[in-house]
């Protein structure tokens, strides 16, 4: 993998870290709901380029109409990176956190953000760690 891969791949890795921090904090604050909802747009972007990227460059996969999202999701589901529609819904709640503009769509998913989200982030990551030149030591 390329040097701005390897980068990415680490952005994506510390940015969920950063966001796993939501596990410890007191979700009925205003200001941890919204950095929760921001960490979590910031995450999930940089998750879905991490598989574009894997697509392109390990499975030499480059059929992408427009690169959306979706479509990424979709070609990272069939070539088993990834193993649940959760990340769709992970899209759909992104998109409307984008548009959150009164904190009522973030108090409603920040709870699945915590419980169920930043567990498939993980899974995705310690998945694509194994990956021929997405070693630890590479990062």
């Amino acid at each position: 993998m390329d040097e701005k891969f390897l980068r990415r791949f680490k952005s994506f890795g510390n940015s969920l870290d950063s966001l796993s921090e939501a596990k410890e904090r007191d979700m009925s604050d205003s200001f941890v709901l919204s950095g929760t909802s921001a960490k979590f747009s910031i995450t999930f972007d940089l998750a879905w380029k991490v598989m574009k990227d894997i697509l392109v460059q390990h499975y030499a996969m480059n059929n992408f109409v427009a690169g959306s999202p979706r479509e990424v999701l979709k070609a990272a589901f069939q070539a088993e990176l990834i193993s649940d529609d959760v990340w769709m819904e992970m899209l759909k709640v992104r998109n409307q956190l984008a548009h959150d503009y009164d904190g009522v769509i973030v108090k409603k998913y920040c709870r699945r953000i915590v419980s169920v989200y930043i567990d498939m982030l993980y899974e995705f990551r310690r998945k694509t760690e194994g990956l021929p030149g997405i070693r630890g030591k590479d990062l």
